[in-house]
């Protein structure tokens, strides 16, 4: 699969200063090698501006009894079974987006990306986090267990966790493709559209159905 970007940039300085920096000019980390960003439609959260919708709440309700842990990256209790439920998540979501290799390679080395967070027993997202900011990505989660609305279900939790830790931003990846658009739900949503930082949700609505 193709994905979304303008630019591409291998970074050499890994500082948190540094890092959120490219992240405010609208890059991400890939899963293509170390250091390497791309610039793409990225759509993140300014938590100041963050508040739990009725919706929002509904679906925290809803997944009260899964609880978060976050681990390090390198994770030093990966196994096959994990990089299992990866593969089937993404073979029936994505259509095989990711090898249970490369999950392992992410999980294990921390190449780019420092931090597991853990729905136990149930799912799994790999992200990168600094005192900054939260870059929540690659979820995945048993499909066969979890209940409906899981993804939302982590990615909620996610969100109000760091907005508790005090944090000042929740990216969410891009924006490339109709069904996208869930990610627009959260109050305080922005989206890079290749200059600047937009508020304007019904544009890139447009942008994305076209």
């Amino acid at each position: 699969m193709e994905y979304l970007h303008w630019k591409e940039e291998t970074i050499t300085d890994f500082s948190s200063e540094a890092i959120s920096k490219k992240y405010a000019d609208g890059f991400v980390f890939t899963r293509i090698g170390k250091g390497v960003m791309h610039q793409t439609r990225s759509v993140r959260i300014d938590l100041k501006k963050f508040e739990l919708s009725s919706e929002n709440r509904r679906i925290l309700r809803k997944g009260e009894e899964i609880t978060l842990e976050k681990n390090p990256i390198p994770f030093a209790g990966y196994s096959w079974e994990i990089g299992k439920l990866a593969k089937d998540f993404y073979d029936t979501k994505a259509g095989g987006a990711f090898s249970a290799n490369k999950i392992k390679e992410l999980i294990e080395t921390g190449e780019n990306f420092n931090m597991l967070y853990l729905y136990p027993e149930i799912g799994y997202a790999i992200c990168y986090r600094n005192e900054n900011m939260i870059h929540y990505s690659y979820p995945f989660y048993d499909l066969e267990k979890s209940p409906k609305d899981m993804g939302l279900i982590m990615m909620t939790k996610a969100i109000a966790d760091a907005q508790t830790a005090g944090l000042e931003y929740v990216y969410l990846g891009s924006l490339q493709r109709t069904n996208d658009t869930y990610k627009l739900q959260f109050s305080g949503i922005e989206w890079f559209d290749g200059k600047k930082w937009s508020t304007d949700l019904e544009e890139v609505k447009k942008v994305l159905k076209n």
